[in-house]
């Protein structure tokens, strides 16, 4: 690994320039972004000041690249516990206290064993202590109701919460293609 073992990921961006995902972000590893380059899949943008050697040729490893063909993003996000609490914004949808993601469940919001259903529109983020003390109830028997209903959130709804979540690294180079939509400083 070059410079004594620092990973120098790149991000990756789709051919529209936007990210394939913003959480988590979508990062290779500096290897695999070679090979991307060498085989011709992806455009570099920018680069580290680090370089590679191989016996034939000295290159700068890619800090961004672009995609050359276009994937398109699934119109339905998939139902997993982390889309579920990123769809919430990692918020209990009780007590409206975001914990991380370790510290979470969820809780239909009617219970399996009152007929409810593991589905977008029936499960809810919930603080340990929350569910405990919902338990099996219905929301109106223990006057609990979530922030906000459960419903099924499209893939460019969990894309931009994820954006609210920067990662606890972000290169320089990678800033310009993360919020380039954004709205400007006055």
């Amino acid at each position: 690994m070059p410079d004594g073992g620092q990973p120098f990921p790149a991000l990756v961006l789709n051919a529209d320039f936007r990210p394939l995902s913003y959480f988590p972000l979508s990062l290779w590893a500096w290897q695999d972004a070679v090979r991307a380059v060498f085989l011709d899949r992806v455009a570099v943008l920018n680069e580290y000041e680090v370089e590679v050697h191989s016996p034939s040729i000295t290159m700068r490893l890619p800090s961004v690249i672009a995609l050359k063909d276009y994937i398109p993003t699934a119109r339905r996000p998939a139902f997993t516990r982390f889309n579920v609490f990123l769809r919430d914004a990692f918020t209990c949808q009780y007590c409206n206290l975001r914990h991380p993601a370790p510290d979470l469940t969820f809780d239909h919001v009617v219970p399996r064993s009152r007929g409810g259903y593991t589905v977008w529109e029936n499960v809810v983020t919930a603080c340990g202590t929350c569910n405990l003390r919902k338990g099996s109830r219905l929301p109106r028997e223990c006057r609990m109701y979530p922030r906000e209903m459960p419903r099924r959130p499209t893939t460019w709804e969990l894309q931009e919460r994820g954006r609210a979540f920067p990662p606890n690294y972000l290169h320089e180079s990678w800033r310009d293609y993360l919020y380039w939509d954004s709205e400007l400083e006055s």
